[in-house]
């Protein structure tokens, strides 16, 4: 990897840089109010990779408990600027946010995405995940 990345969480003060980048890197534009209250939540976590002082990578995720199970850290976005895809960025995110929440008690942590999308698997891969052999089922409920 490039020696002039740096990976670590996000803070409020990440706010402009992250609304520098906007769309390039997330789905949409980032809304400043959600993106405070996601940071402010102790169980929203995101990572972000820094090229000097521009933010080319994230992965975002949330550790969760259940009455029967104990807390579990869902993987939800990994995103890479294009320029700088397949330097090995996308699975150090990952690889950070899955170690984060190990220190936070998480006792496994899970991915989702699409048959397609491989270099989304290559970056879980490189993470240490394990291709599960069952399929998955996607349901949606649209509002």
């Amino acid at each position: 990897m490039e020696e002039n990345i740096t990976i670590r969480l996000a803070t409020i003060e990440d706010l402009p840089a992250l609304q520098s980048v906007g769309e390039r890197l997330f789905d949409y534009p980032i809304k400043p109010n959600r993106t405070i209250e996601f940071l402010k939540d102790k169980r929203h976590h995101l990572v972000l990779a820094y090229h000097r002082d521009v933010v080319v990578g994230m992965a975002s995720g949330l550790h969760y408990v259940h009455p029967d199970k104990d807390p579990e850290l869902f993987v939800n976005e990994v995103s890479v600027l294009d320029e700088f895809q397949r330097r090995g960025i996308g699975g150090k995110l990952v690889r950070f946010l899955v170690e984060y929440g190990k220190e936070l008690g998480c006792k496994e942590a899970w991915v989702a995405t699409e048959k397609s999308n491989i270099a989304a698997q290559k970056a879980y891969l490189a993470a240490g995940g394990i291709l599960e052999d069952d399929p998955f089922v996607l349901i949606e409920f649209k509002y």
